[in-house]
């Protein structure tokens, strides 16, 4: 599976901590976009959905939430908890965002500019596509 966490540079200085992410330094692609969600009710998720070529880096820039990630073949959970954490997901992983804590605002930086046509949305086509591609990412 093509995803993993990766530490982030956290300078500490008694008036507040700062992080930064450079593309193609701190995460493994160039950034063409960045958005994050907030405000998620107690018991919603988020995503539920794979990219077919976007690659993403997820933090949790306050907060906590849950991303579990699924290749076709198997399924890995994680907790998003520092802001000086994040999760890189590479193509083909559909994730699904979940136990938002109250406050938690998601982070994501993205490898492309939106494009819906990048976008699995429906679990069983993602299944289709992954066992037509004949290997998992």
């Amino acid at each position: 599976m093509e995803a993993k966490i990766i530490d982030l540079k956290k300078i500490a200085d008694p008036r507040g901590n700062l992080t930064t992410v450079e593309g193609l330094h701190d995460v493994p692609f160039a950034v063409s976009r960045v958005y994050w969600t907030y405000d998620v009710p107690a018991g919603e998720s988020r995503g539920g959905h794979a990219h077919r070529q976007c690659k993403e880096f997820i933090v949790a820039a306050g907060g906590s939430f849950c991303v579990t990630l699924d290749d076709g073949t198997e399924k890995q959970t994680f907790l998003l908890n520092h802001p000086y954490q994040g999760l890189y997901v590479g193509p083909y992983i559909w994730r699904t965002l979940t136990d938002f804590s109250s406050g938690a605002v998601c982070l994501v930086l993205a490898s492309d500019a939106f494009d819906e046509d990048d976008y699995i949305r429906e679990y069983d086509d993602f299944k289709k596509e992954v066992l037509k591609r004949g290997s998992h990412v």
